[in-house]
């Protein structure tokens, strides 16, 4: 990641949703919100980009394509695996959460935040929920400004936490804001685990381990060992991880493997309670679409809790 600028991937999955919440149906998840955040031109850059990808990928196919808005929707269901990544992952998310409010969590920490837009949109849950976003700097400054210009009040029970993961602690930056390492927390950590390195990840789950309370958890997405072999890999997330790094700048480097994952974290003082696989998602959350939606090859995701 260039860190003299936002993150071009918060960016992107933010209009994956936007993109997904105005066009099509039934929802996966529905970020009605997320459209506010972009400037006229930034949907032109998006919509025009995606309008060409079909061309790119298969020409034959682009062709048979009636017309733009058909090939926009080819290619955010088909050529890239974003949209159904950051759809299915914050539903999973945020259907767990709304579980665990009612067993007594009262801390929502989102780390790497992004465009996200739950403190916005759903406002019935911070009667509830102290949220705290966590993300680089740059990035989060630039949310805040595109708030300011959207002209949106910023909640009393949201706090913006910026932090560079792989130079700081978490546990040191939340010490410095108003969170209670005393009250039951739910984390969840969507798009993050593939750009840092191993250790940056240890780091940041050891940090969340010893400053929450047992029965907190933890939600992330991470990509199994196989995304990172080209002989292994589904042609899609190769491309993602090829396009990550020559065109985003920001290279995707790391993965787990499913079968090891409960033992890693078991010796971070983690329970693994769920971990999801492909299979898993497309059964929960694209079984019986009519569109061309499916989960993300190689993507899974983990619920942890602390012990």
């Amino acid at each position: 990641m260039d860190k003299k600028r936002a993150s071009f991937t918060a960016m992107l999955m933010a209009y994956y949703r936007a993109y997904h919440a105005m066009h099509e149906t039934p929802k996966i998840f529905d970020d009605f919100l997320a459209c506010h955040l972009f400037t006229e031109d930034e949907h032109s850059f998006f919509e025009n980009a995606c309008s060409q990808a079909p061309r790119l990928d298969d020409p034959e196919r682009a062709a048979s394509l009636p017309d733009r808005a058909a090939a926009i929707a080819w290619a955010l269901q088909t050529i890239t695996p974003g949209p159904s990544m950051t759809l299915s992952r914050s539903r999973y998310t945020e259907e767990i959460l709304d579980k665990a409010v009612g067993q007594g969590v009262r801390q929502y920490v989102i780390l790497g935040a992004g465009f996200d837009t739950f403190a916005f949109r759903r406002p019935e849950m911070l009667e509830k929920l102290q949220v705290f976003e966590v993300d680089h700097p740059v990035t989060q400054a630039f949310k805040r400004q595109r708030l300011a210009e959207a002209g949106w009040k910023l909640p009393a029970q949201l706090h913006f936490v910026p932090v560079d993961f792989e130079q700081e602690s978490l546990a040191e930056v939340l010490t410095r804001s108003s969170y209670n390492p005393q009250a039951l927390s739910f984390f969840s950590w969507l798009g993050v685990t593939y750009y840092l390195t191993r250790d940056a990840i240890f780091t940041t789950l050891h940090d969340i381990a010893n400053i929450v309370p047992a029965g907190s958890a933890i939600i992330f997405d991470y990509l199994d060992t196989d995304a990172f072999v080209p002989e292994k890999a589904a042609k899609r997330v190769k491309n993602t991880i090829r396009d990550a790094q020559q065109n985003a700048g920001e290279p995707m480097i790391t993965g787990f493997d499913p079968s090891s994952l409960a033992a890693d974290l078991a010796s971070l003082g983690f329970y693994l309670q769920e971990n999801l696989s492909p299979t898993d998602i497309e059964e929960r959350y694209f079984k019986g679409r009519t569109d061309d939606y499916h989960a993300c090859e190689h993507l899974h995701f983990a619920k942890v809790v602390v012990e």
